[in-house]
């Protein structure tokens, strides 16, 4: 074995510029504890790209964003999500469009309501509404929910797919730590008498 050793040491030397065999030091790929930064920091690349992309609107910060997004993907509705961002129902909607993240039992309206909506864009809301026998902010908020759907297609959804890589990411990681942290000496000492009298 110490021979092959020198061979692939000799073939090394005789094919590169270097004198010796060092074994180079790499900076470490990052560890679980650097988890919550990256994901900070790819959640804000995520919302610059967005932003240059279409703008935002909305008055909330990066933080409270980054907040919502997080929230939205752990099922809390707008009124809960309201509260930890201490705004109102209506900016968390606004907010919600602006990143594309959409619920599934949006738009309020559907059927024939939701098609007079979608085939009459220009039509006044109230007008549309009373027409139609629902309320002003339902034919608003289907509006808001038809104009993110389509703005979310036209860049593949790649908006919503990356929030949900990242915090996929973030719960694998969780899980596994959790795991380790848990299981880590199972297998180490399993059929071992530990408890000895010596």
């Amino acid at each position: 074995m110490e021979e092959k050793t020198e061979e692939l040491r000799d073939i090394f030397l005789s094919v590169s510029d270097e004198e010796t065999v060092t074994e180079s030091q790499t900076e470490s790929h990052g560890s679980l504890t650097d988890e919550g930064e990256s994901v900070e920091r790819r959640l804000d690349d995520v919302l610059d790209r967005l932003r240059e992309k279409f703008g935002f609107e909305t008055d909330l910060s990066d933080e409270q964003r980054r907040e919502l997004i997080e929230q939205f993907y752990d099922d809390s509705t707008d009124a809960e999500l309201a509260a930890t961002l201490d705004c109102e129902d209506a900016t968390v909607f606004a907010a919600r469009m602006e990143l594309h993240l959409v619920r599934d039992s949006e738009p309020p309206l559907d059927g024939s309501d939701l098609d007079a909506v979608r085939e009459r864009p220009d039509t006044d809301a109230g007008v549309l509404a009373a027409e139609l026998g629902v309320t002003e902010q339902a034919v608003d908020r289907t509006r808001a929910v038809l104009a993110t759907r389509d703005r979310s297609r036209r860049v593949s959804e790649r908006f919503v797919t990356a929030y949900q890589e990242i915090l996929t990411d973030v719960e694998l990681t969780d899980r596994f730590a959790t795991d380790t942290h848990d299981d880590g000496l199972d297998g180490a000492t399993e059929g071992a008498e530990t408890n000895v009298d010596f």
